[in-house]
């Protein structure tokens, strides 16, 4: 991928994020936002560190896109929350080394981490989402969840939406500060005819695509029923706990228009954005805060199908403009969508371009990058 230069320069500050885990182990929405705000942050004098878990941390340090990443050893997990034993001495190394500790919530260890190690350091949080699941275990964190939230500088919430609709921001209005996430095109790769060729060799055109990992939260159980009697293809970029449980409800379903593709390279990514009619992010749980994949599908220019969870999502996509917004876990409504957009040529490029124009308007790398930049240089 392609470095983002700049002539401009602002004060060296040294950034140390930290969260539950990250390229090369996983490939997610907030691994992604990381990797940009490290990219559009460091032509402006911003030198970045990525502190995070691994199962395999060998070797412990990689260079990933001109970002340091530390990884300690995964010891166990509790209701999908990594923990480390021996991260408390190598985190508090990297705290020595920083100005600015940037935490990815949630990821309830890195609180207990921040209390431990008993930071000083300027602290701010990008707050992705709610702690959603796991009610019974929550009454026991949310004591140490306020007490971090409370020791930050700066609480960031990546829409307007979600500030007003969650609970616990409500809590902290005068911490709160809104930095939608941004993506730089000149981050991605730009596939060759051959290579787009090649991809649409396996899955053809006008598909509608998912990228993401297969979790609860992702509404992918909907999609899938809503797959029935309609002959458009949908192909599925990913993995995750479910994809056992997906194929399953596919076989059962005995479903022919839909394809597993598994993790792709960036190249391949690119060439499905370029060759499907749609994005589609069925997600049905406020887990899904933002939804990176709708971004990089306005990026690419493409119409957008998503659902009304109160989050950013319908920040990103604006009904009947940008692309259609359905109800949660309706399949019925996101088969309508798919219809719709598959069937009407004309529509579709006229919502594609309405959704290109949305983001060179509101969702480049280079203004998140220049957002985070003012926050870590008033800090």
């Amino acid at each position: 991928m392609s470095e983002i230069v700049s002539t401009s320069k602002g004060k060296n500050k040294k950034v140390l994020h930290v969260t539950s885990t990250y390229f090369p182990d996983t490939h997610g929405g907030v691994e992604e936002v990381i990797r940009q705000i490290c990219l559009n942050t460091k032509p402006h004098g911003i030198e970045s560190r990525v502190f995070t878990l691994s199962p395999n941390p060998f070797p412990q340090t990689i260079k990933i896109e001109g970002c340091d990443v530390f990884r300690a050893k995964k010891s166990f997990e509790i209701a999908s929350c990594r923990f480390s034993i021996e991260a408390i001495s190598k985190y508090k190394e990297l705290i020595e080394w920083a100005d600015i500790i940037h935490y990815h919530f949630p990821w309830p260890f890195a609180d207990f981490l921040h209390l431990l190690c008993k930071v000083s350091k300027k602290s701010i949080v990008t707050y992705h989402s709610d702690v959603v699941r796991q009610k019974n275990l929550n009454k026991l964190y949310t004591p140490v969840m306020h007490y971090f939230l409370k020791s930050m500088n700066k609480i960031i919430t990546t829409s307007l939406n979600y500030s007003q609709s969650s609970k616990i921001l409500k809590e902290y209005k005068d911490k709160v500060e809104i930095i939608p996430i941004g993506l730089n095109e000149k981050s991605y790769p730009v596939p060759s005819k051959n290579e787009i060729d090649l991809t649409q060799s396996k899955v053809g055109n006008d598909f509608i695509l998912f990228v993401g990992m297969f979790r609860n939260y992702k509404g992918l159980n909907y999609l899938l029923k809503s797959a029935q009697d309609i002959s458009t293809n949908i192909v599925l970029v990913g993995k995750g706990p479910l994809e056992k449980e997906l194929k399953n409800i596919v076989n059962n379903l005995r479903l022919s228009n839909i394809q597993f593709l598994g993790e792709v390279n960036e190249v391949e990514k690119v060439a499905l954005f370029k060759l499907c009619r749609a994005v589609v992010l069925p997600s049905h749980l406020r887990s899904e805060a933002f939804g990176v994949t709708l971004i990089e599908g306005s990026m690419y220019g493409k119409p957008l199908i998503s659902t009304e969870i109160g989050t950013g999502t319908s920040y990103i996509n604006l009904n009947g403009k940008t692309g259609i917004v359905v109800p949660p876990r309706d399949s019925k409504s996101l088969k309508n969508a798919i219809i719709k957009i598959s069937s009407d040529l004309s529509l579709s490029k006229k919502m594609g371009h309405s959704s290109r124009l949305r983001y060179e308007e509101l969702f480049t790398g280079q203004t998140m990058g220049q957002k985070y930049l003012t926050l870590y240089n008033a800090l």
